[in-house]
Parts: structure tokens; sequence; C-alpha cells
């Protein structure tokens, strides 16, 4: 709209017609029109302020700054050994200004770079195949005490497939809990992955270098960053946030006592939501489809009885998941073509 009044013969009164039946400011269609006919500005050189010193003299102070005895000084220091020896050149700013029009104005120290941490992107679709550790604490009898929970979880059915509780952080400790959940599982080479955090048990070499013995690659998340690992935080909230949950644990016995009944309790009874209303031994331990079934049968039976209340479509229970992701890829025309 505001294109075709633009283009209105600019003498005719059919310009202030249109603009008043458009809402259109008058003064903004002429100076519109007025920018497309006006020919481009072109900038004008900044002209060199009476003040500046001339090529003679800035060459005479920059080879004062490159002189051997001021190779290591800065302009300040240079500035103020002149003075004392009774010779001024020019001001401070003047001499870090000669000196950046060279291209001698740089960090001379070494500044610490930080390496690109790529963004895990993990798929499990059937169990065994991702599984994630972490540690967490749990109050100890005093304070600034604590018990060290170690769990590990399978993304895909969220079950926890080994846990210890220790007094210390260890790589060792984990090496002998990861082994003996793979001998347990069955688990065969070349078909896990572990995923963790950067702790210090996670990247010790006594973790890598077992994991290249078992055949299971390792996979990080990045510095700082709780959402490369999901599964494992959430566990551990879930954890928490139970009503029985103590403060504090009066010994390390109380402390696995209450995670054996928690753990027996989440993996056999608790319905994940995650994972369609499930708990993780069924979809472990491939029962889903069978639960599925029935429940299915069930909201039929009820939609039979008491279509009514079944205001739209008939009733279903909730999907069964069939992939798991650790930080899904990004969606693009061209994945989805």
């Amino acid at each position: 709209m505001m294109a075709a009044a633009i283009a209105l013969p600019s003498g005719s009164g059919l310009t202030t017609a249109v603009c008043s039946a458009l809402s259109v400011s008058r003064a903004s269609v002429l100076r519109h029109r007025a920018a497309l006919t006006a020919p481009p500005r072109t900038a004008k050189p900044r002209p060199l302020s009476a003040r500046a010193l001339p090529e003679i003299e800035r060459a005479h102070v920059l080879d004062h700054l490159r002189a051997r005895r001021f190779a290591d000084q800065t302009p300040t220091e240079v500035f103020a050994t002149l003075l004392d020896e009774g010779t001024y050149l020019c001001s401070i700013r003047t001499m870090y200004r000669i000196l950046e029009a060279q291209g001698e104005v740089i960090e001379r120290r070494r500044q610490r770079t930080h390496p690109v941490y790529q963004k895990p992107e993990l798929l499990a679709e059937a169990p065994n195949q991702v599984w994630s550790w972490d540690i967490t604490k749990l109050m100890g009898p005093e304070k600034w005490s604590y018990f060290y929970l170690y769990v590990i979880l399978d993304i895909f059915s969220r079950r926890v497939v080994g846990w210890r509780i220790e007094h210390s952080e260890s790589a060792s400790q984990f090496k002998e809990l990861f082994i003996d959940a793979m001998e347990k599982h069955a688990v065969p080479r070349d078909q896990l992955t572990l995923h963790a955090d950067r702790g210090g048990p996670m990247k010790a070499k006594t973790t890598a270098m077992m994991l290249v013995d078992l055949g299971v690659l390792k996979s990080h998340s990045r510095p700082h960053t709780s959402n490369d690992n999901p599964f494992s935080e959430a566990h551990f909230k879930t954890l928490k946030y139970q009503p029985e949950f103590p403060k504090k644990f009066e010994t390390i016995e109380k402390a696995r006592d209450f995670c054996r009944r928690f753990f027996a309790w989440y993996n056999e009874e608790h319905h994940h939501a995650g994972i369609g209303l499930m708990t993780p031994d069924q979809i472990h331990f491939g029962q889903a489809e069978t639960v599925y079934a029935a429940r299915q049968a069930t909201l039929d039976a009820a939609f039979i009885s008491t279509p009514e209340r079944f205001v739209r479509n008939p009733p279903k229970p909730p999907q069964i998941p069939t992939a798991v992701w650790i930080n899904p890829p990004k969606t693009t025309e061209k994945n989805q073509a």
C-alpha cells in the first residue's frame, strides 16, 4: 500500500486522499519518495585535526617505542621514563594510537583457550544400548559428612541396572559396579554406550581403559550442561523427593537398606510417565506389549459400556516409546524430506 501511494504523482491531491483512506502519514510518503529520487550520499573524508602529529613526529615517536631499551615496556613506562629524562614526545594515548596503526598493540600473555565440546546426541531403540551413570551425595550423620550413591541407568527402559553406596568417589569402585552390571545383563561387546558428566571418576584413566577393554563406547556431557545427562538427573530427583527419603542417614548400612527398598520399588512398581506409564522392568524385559494389549482391552470394554463419556475418540493407553534420545538432532527441511 505504501508503494502504491509513493508511485502517485507528487503534485496531485490524490496522494492526500489515498493517504487519508489508508491511514498513512502524507509526510512519510513524501519523505520516502524523496529518498528514492535523491542521489546517493557519499561519505566525506574526515578532516585531519590541526593538533595531529605530523608524519615525521609520528615516526620519531615510533622509533623511541621500538628502541631496544623499551622493547618490553608499555607506553605508560616509556612515557614516564622519557619524562624523567626531560623529553616529551606525545601523550600516552597517542603512543597507543601510533602503535595500533602499525598493528603492534596485541595481547602478549598466553591466553587460555577453551576446547570446543561437541553436544552428545545418543539414541537408544532397545534396552542395553545406552546407559547413563552419575554419583550423588547422601547426607551423613554429621554436618559435611556424606555417603556417595553410584547409579547406572538404562535410558530406554529407565531401569536401574546397577547401584552401590560407598564412603567416597572412586573410579575403581565404579569399575567393579559396572563390570558386575555388564555380566548380569549379558551385554555383548560393541553394543553399549556409557554416558556420564565430567566428574573425576567419569574422566578417570581407570574408567576409560575399562571401557576400551569391554568394548563400550564412552560419552560425556558438555561442561556445566545438566541437560546433557537428563535421565540420571531426573532419577536422583525422583529418589530425593520420596516422602520416606530422610534428611540424613545415621550409617551407611541404613543408607543401603533404604536404597535397596527404593530401587526394588522403582524398577518393579513405579509407573514411569516417560515410558507410557510402564514400569522399568516391563520395558526392560519385553513385557510392555502384553501389558499394553491388556490395558487396551480394559479401555475397549469401558468404551462399549459408556461410549458417551468419550467425546472425541475411543480411549487408548499411553504410547510406548520406540526411541529415546539424549539431545535429539534438530529437525530441518532436509531431514523431514
